[in-house]
């Protein structure tokens, strides 16, 4: 089963590293390329607005989700395909995870963990079987996996649970490895 459409979760900053900003360009220009739809929160800010105006500059189609309360601050991307408001956050995650068919996770904040938890809890829950993730520029998710090993390790997260997780060092590779675990599915 083909990838349609993708959710990126990541940061509402740039970062401190070049590295992130470039990696940012390269998700949103390469999913369009491959004609894969972009899923994300729908800001002008950060990764995130980086990600989607590198999607619509290669003529990709984005779909912003945004809360309501993003869009009085005057954060919402009015340049996506579709911009859709709704009125909480839990809403938001709900309506971009049901849009996608897999998960790309980029940089990014305690925002970006929650939203990363929360599709693999979902996942282990068979609420969902849609590949997730990690883009891991730099080296910037190496001690969140640690810690997922360590926890296997300790007994407390089952090793299938951590399987899961995918990873990925470029863009092209993190999109090849979520069509093969979609394809094996």
């Amino acid at each position: 089963m083909a990838l349609r459409s993708v959710c990126v979760f990541c940061a509402s900053t740039s970062g401190n590293r070049p590295e992130y900003r470039e990696a940012a360009v390269a998700t949103g220009k390469t999913l369009a390329e491959r004609g894969i739809g972009l899923v994300y929160g729908g800001a002008t800010v950060g990764l995130m607005g980086i990600v989607a105006s590198a999607a619509l500059d290669a003529d990709g189609t984005v779909v912003g989700i945004v809360p309501e309360v993003l869009v009085e601050k005057e954060i919402a991307h009015l340049g996506c395909t579709e911009l859709i408001v709704v009125d909480t956050m839990h809403t938001r995650k709900a309506s971009m995870a049901e849009r996608a068919d897999g998960f790309l996770v980029l940089p990014g904040g305690l925002g970006t963990l929650e939203e990363l938890f929360e599709v693999l809890t979902w996942q282990t829950l068979r609420l969902h079987a849609k590949p997730v993730c990690l883009l891991n520029t730099a080296g910037f998710y190496d001690g969140l996996l640690q810690f997922l090993d360590h926890s296997v390790a300790e007994g407390i997260l089952r090793e299938k649970s951590r399987a899961i997780v995918l990873v990925a060092a470029t863009v092209a590779e993190a999109l090849d490895k979520m069509h093969a675990w979609r394809e094996s599915a």
